[in-house]
C-alpha cells in the first residue's frame, strides 16, 4: 500500500511539473537556487516546489486539512534530504536497477491498470506527465526498497526461542483483535545530548497538547512527523498486536478507539500514538496449497523479453507433442528448482509473486500455462495437484517468524535511517523569505 501511495505522489508531482511548464510567463519568474547540499549533491528550490505541489494534491485527495505552508515546506525538504541520502548510499554500495528490470516493473504497473505499457505511457503523456521522468522516479522507488531489504530486513535476526514464545502466547484457533494505529515520530539524532533530548521531548509534548485540544491528527502528522508515513497521516493501517513494534504493542491493547497514549520513548525518538479503531480478527482458516512446477527463462542483456518468450513457446510446443516437463526443466530452466525438474513443492498463497500466483491458480490439474511474465523473467507453469488443509508446524513457525520480522522491521529501519542521516553531510541554504 505504501508503494502505491508513493507512486500516486510521483504521478502527481510529474503532473504538477508539466502544468507549471505550460503557464504563461507574463509574470516575473524567480530564478532557481540551491536550498540544500547533501554530500556532493544538491536540492533546488524548483525541485522542492514540484514536490510540494504533489503533496498538496495528495493531502487534498485524502481529505486531510493542509498544515501551515512553512511547516509543510520544511517537512518536505527533510523528506527529500532523506531520500537523497538513501539513493546516494545505494549507489555507493552497487545497488543498481538496470533498464530491463525497470521495464518489467513498468509493465507490471501498466498491467495492474489493465493497459499495455504503450497504452500506459500514452495515458501519462495525455495527463501531461513526462514518461522519462516517471521512469526515473520508479527506478528510485525500487532502489530504496532494495536498499531497505538488504541493509535492514535481511539482517534482522529472529531466534528459535522468540518463535517458541510467540507460538506459546498465540491463542489456538482463537480470534485476534486488529488495531488501526496512527503515530507521530519526533526523531532524535544518534548520540543526542541530554539538552537535545529535552528539547525534542518538549516538542513532542507540545504536539501532544495540540492533539488533545482537538487538532486533526493527520494534519499534525503531515506537518511534524519524521516517520516515512507522515504524509499518510501517520496511519499504519490495521495490524494485530504481533505485527506492531514492541513499544506500540505494549500500549495499544490498553487503549480505546480515539484515545491518545502518553509519549513513548524509543531509541529513535519520541512517539505520539493514537488508536483510531479496532476490530476482531477471524481465526485463520484452512488454506489451499498447490503442488506446482515451472520452467524459468530470465531476461538480461543477452536475452530480450521477446526472445525469452519465444524460447518458452518452443518448449511448450515440445510438451504438447509428448515432451517430459521435468526433463525440459532440467535442460532449459534458469531457476534453482531446475535440478528437481522445476518442482516447487507445495506452495501456499503468497509464496510466489502475484503474476505467477494468478496464472497458477487459473490452471487445471496437469495443465501447462502459456508463457507468464514476472519480475524474474518468463515462466511455464504446471499444476500437479491441490489440497486444502491446516498449516503444518513448519508453516506455523514460518508465519510466526514473519510476524516477528514485521514487528521489528519498522523500528530497525527507523534506527538505520537515523544513523545514515547522521553520517551524511547536510547543509541547508534557505531562509524564511524564499
Amino acid at each position: 500500500m505504501k508503494y502505491w501511495l508513493s507512486l500516486l505522489l510521483c504521478i502527481a508531482a510529474l503532473g504538477a511539473e508539466a502544468q507549471s511548464a505550460g503557464r504563461p510567463r507574463s509574470e516575473p519568474q524567480e530564478a532557481d537556487r540551491i536550498i540544500a547540499v547533501i554530500n556532493d549533491e544538491v536540492i533546488t528550490l524548483n525541485e522542492l516546489r514540484q514536490r510540494l505541489d504533489s503533496v498538496v494534491s495528495q493531502l487534498r485527495r485524502q481529505g486531510t486539512p493542509l498544515p501551515p505552508a512553512d511547516q509543510l515546506e520544511r517537512q518536505m525538504l527533510d523528506r527529500m534530504v532523506m531520500d537523497k541520502v538513501q539513493v546516494q548510499f545505494a549507489k555507493e554500495n552497487g545497488i543498481r536497477i538496470d533498464d530491463g528490470q525497470l521495464d518489467m516493473a513498468l509493465n507490471r504497473i501498466a498491467a495492474n491498470n489493465q493497459m499495455t505499457l504503450a497504452q500506459f505511457r500514452q495515458a501519462l503523456e495525455k495527463d501531461g506527465i513526462a514518461f522519462p521522468k516517471f521512469r526515473e522516479e520508479i527506478r528510485q522507488e525500487i532502489i530504496v526498497a532494495r536498499l531497505r531489504e538488504r541493509e535492514v530486513e535481511n539482517k534482522l535476526l529472529i531466534s528459535e526461542g522468540e518463535i517458541d514464545n510467540y507460538l506459546a502466547g498465540a491463542s489456538a484457533g482463537g480470534s485476534a483483535e486488529e488495531y488501526q494505529v496512527a503515530h507521530v515520530l519526533v526523531r532524535s539524532p544518534e548520540g543526542a545530548s541530554p539538552e537535545q533530548l529535552q528539547k525534542l521531548k518538549t516538542k513532542a509534548e507540545q504536539i501532544l497538547d495540540r492533539l488533545k485540544k482537538g487538532e486533526d491528527f493527520a494534519q499534525v502528522a503531515a506537518a511534524y512527523s519524521d516517520a516515512p508515513d507522515a504524509l499518510q497521516g501517520g496511519n499504519l493501517g490495521f495490524r494485530t498486536v504481533d505485527r506492531l513494534p514492541n513499544i506500540f504493542a505494549e500500549a495499544v491493547p490498553k487503549m480505546q478507539p480515539g484515545q491518545l497514549a502518553p509519549i513513548l520513548r524509543s531509541p529513535n525518538g519520541f512517539h505520539i500514538l493514537k488508536l483510531v479503531a479496532k476490530k476482531g480478527g477471524a481465526a485463520i482458516p484452512a488454506v489451499q496449497q498447490t503442488h506446482a512446477r515451472h520452467i524459468l527463462v530470465k531476461v538480461n542483456e543477452v536475452v530480450s523479453e521477446t526472445e525469452a518468450k519465444r524460447k518458452l513457446q518452443a518448449v511448450r510446443e515440445r510438451l504438447e507433442h509428448g515432451g517430459d516437463f521435468a526433463e525440459l526443466a532440467r535442460l532449459y530452466s534458469q531457476d534453482g528448482s531446475a535440478p528437481k525438474g522445476g518442482d516447487l513443492g507445495w506452495v501456499y498463497p503468497g509464496d510466489t509473486v502475484p503474476e505467477f500466483e494468478r496464472a497458477m491458480d487459473a490452471l487445471k490439474i496437469n495443465e501447462v500455462s502459456q508463457p507468464v511474465q514476472s519480475m524474474f523473467g518468463w515462466h511455464l507453469i504446471q499444476v500437479l495437484e491441490r489440497r486444502v488443509q491446516d498449516a503444518s508446524d513448519d508453516r506455523k513457525r514460518s508465519i510466526a517468524r514473519q510476524a516477528l520480522r514485521e514487528r521489528k522491521s519498522d523500528e530497525a529501519y527507523q534506527d538505520w535511517l537515523r544513523q545514515l542521516r547522521d553520517r551524511a553531510y547536510v547543509e541547508y541554504r534557505w531562509d524564511d523569505q524564499y
